[in-house]
Order: C-alpha cells, then structure tokens, then sequence
C-alpha cells in the first residue's frame, strides 16, 4: 500500500507546480487489482488536478482501455491477473506508444526492474511511495521524462557495472589465445614459469612471452592479479579432481590430430 514515508523521485517542484497550472490536464489510467489502492490512488492524482479517465482491474482492461481512450499516462500495478503489468506494459508499447506507463510493485528485484524497463515502460516506482511524489512522477512521465526513484536508480546502476564488466570479461576472452588460455589455467593451478615449460613442451622464455602477454590483455601487473582477474571475469574453467590438465588434453588433442 502506497504510504507517506518513502524517499521521493528526484525532480523540480518549480517545474511541477508550472505543469501543474496546464489548461489541459493530465489523463491518466489506473490498473490495480486491489480496489482500494485504485481508489487511493486516483482521489490523490485527482487532487493533483490529474484526470482520471479509468480505472481497471487487471492488464488486459489497462490495454482495451489504452487503446480505446488514448490517456497520457498508465499508472500500473506489477501483479496482476489477466496479464500482467510487464505483458500489459509491452503490448501498450507496442500498440500505443505515445501511451506513458509508470509501473508500481512492491518488488526491488533488479532482474524484475530490468524487464519492466525493456518492455517499454517509463518509470517503474515502489509502490510504498510517497503519493505526492507519485504525482510529481505523472507529470514528469507525461513530459517525456523517465521515472525512477533512488533505489531503482542504484539497482541500475549495478546492473549497468555488471554488464560492463560482463563485455569486458568476454573482450578479454576473445583477446587471449588458445595457448595464453592454457598458460593461464596452469598458473591458476599453481605451477611456476618452469613447470609450465615441462607441461607444454614450450621454452621457458616462451611461457615468459604469454605471461606477459596475458598480463597485458588483462590490464594487471601480477600472476596472481591475473587469476583473480580472469576467476571474477568467468575466463577460468574449474578443474575437477582426476580429469585430465591442459596439457594432458592438448596432447590428446595433438594425437588425435595426427592419426
């Protein structure tokens, strides 16, 4: 249930109170399976000279009435029956897209935040929030604005940073050869500079050359930076006690090659 203690959207109340004094006034749909909830929500957007032009039960009446009445702002619960707020959200996108929704759950949940963003919506708002601070969020929403409060925002940019470095860790992948791949596994597994000589067949200058290398690529300056490196960027396969090594399977490899 929407309350009056959550932390605010950031945003202008200069530019509100100038939106607010529009001689046409917002139309907005509210979609809530809970009753009570729809009603709060449209007697304060209504107070806030917001006109509501409907109020619906579930996500497939959000998307009949979107289409039917062309509002400038979908106010929408996440959960709901017959289509869900996500499924509700990518049809309107699709169908109706000057249609701006605002999707509300009680759910902080960075996947959920991240696939109600991809199906189009404009702001996705804990539902707990602050009700002026949600007519402040419609106003800006029906000016283009995106709508996000603080915490949705931190969650984003965490998932911006993961996938950041998810590219990254693939750009290095791709960077390292087959050989410099082996040479690092068995540095992972402890083995020396001369140990790896013995196990690849390489001169002992050679292995210098791909640790070097592998360094490089990484952008570190130490062995052991390197394993962490490659351990946090998923580049490291784990070992499994009594399988074959890198070598082993090199040479198994080199063998079947040869026959």
């Amino acid at each position: 249930m929407l309350s009056a203690n959550q932390e605010e959207p950031s945003g202008s109340r200069g530019q509100d109170r100038v939106a607010n004094q529009s001689s046409e006034p917002i139309r907005v749909i509210v979609a809530d399976d809970d009753s009570l909830a729809r009603r709060i929500i449209s007697d304060r957007l209504s107070d806030a000279d917001i006109e509501i032009i409907a109020q619906v039960k579930n996500g497939e009446e959000a998307v009949e009435q979107a289409l039917a009445l062309h509002p400038d702002v979908i106010v929408m619960d996440l959960l709901m029956p017959r289509s869900d707020g996500i499924t509700a959200t990518r049809r309107i996108a699709a169908q109706a897209p000057d249609v701006q929704v605002v999707l509300l759950s009680v759910s902080s949940d960075e996947q959920v935040v991240m696939l109600a963003l991809r199906s189009g919506a404009a702001g996705f708002l804990d539902k707990r929030l602050e009700l002026d601070a949600l007519a402040r969020v419609v106003r800006g929403v029906s000016r283009g604005e995106a709508a996000l409060d603080r915490t949705t925002t931190r969650q984003l940019i965490r998932e911006f940073r993961a996938m950041a470095m998810r590219t990254e860790a693939k750009a290095a992948g791709s960077q390292l050869s087959g050989r410099e791949r082996q040479v690092l596994e068995l540095i992972a597994a402890g083995h020396s500079t001369e140990d790896i000589s013995a196990e690849l067949g390489l001169a002992v200058e050679t292995v210098r050359t791909h640790v070097k290398a592998i360094l490089r690529k990484l952008h570190v300056h130490s062995r052991q930076e390197a394993v962490a490196a490659a351990r946090k960027r998923g580049l490291l396969v784990p070992s499994f006690h009594g399988m074959p090594g890198v070598a082993d399977r090199q040479r198994v490899s080199d063998r079947c090659q040869d026959q």
